[in-house]
């Protein structure tokens, strides 16, 4: 199923609006947050990779990686692909390196740097470092953060680049 299969453009602007009120809400308000996003998601057809992957979101997003890790996996394992694919990808590293499993992330995210590009590279790649950082290998996730804001800086691009390269260049 391609972008998690078929649902409507009014589903998508009633999930977006909720997840628009997501930061007015109070740690409070978490449980009736997911609620809302449950009553979207039992809207869906059984099958869809979009329940698990929004419900995931709103498990995470409430401080509940626990709980989001294996709704994230359903996703995927139900064909989520796209940009909400490589979104779930992403998410669901984050997650695992919450947890104390940065192996997993970096094991998730690898693949990731040659698929593709769209505007979430940057995101893959800081998220990466992170999980490198994790596992003690801080050259290369300093690289790949120095290499993904290169293109953004007004100049020293180049160079940036280059240091980025030699940060795990042998010798």
């Amino acid at each position: 199923m391609c972008e998690g299969g078929p649902v409507n453009e009014d589903w998508e602007e009633r999930t977006a609006a909720a997840w628009a009120t997501f930061d007015d809400c109070a740690e409070e308000d978490a449980a009736d947050f997911r609620a809302m996003i449950d009553s979207l998601v039992a809207e869906l057809p059984a099958a869809s990779p979009l329940g698990p992957f929004e419900q995931a979101c709103a498990w995470d997003s409430t401080g509940h990686p626990d709980k989001a890790v294996p709704l994230y996996r359903e996703a995927l394992a139900r064909g989520l692909d796209g940009y909400r694919g490589r979104r779930t990808r992403i998410q669901l590293a984050s997650s695992l390196r919450n947890l104390g499993k940065p192996e997993e992330g970096v094991d998730l995210l690898g693949p990731e740097l040659v698929a593709p590009s769209d505007e979430l590279d940057d995101a893959v790649r800081a998220c990466l470092a992170l999980c490198l950082a994790d596992l003690g290998r801080e050259r290369e996730g300093l690289a790949l953060v120095i290499g993904a804001l290169a293109p953004h800086l007004p100049r020293y691009q180049r160079s940036m680049a280059n240091y980025a390269r030699l940060l795990v260049e042998p010798g």
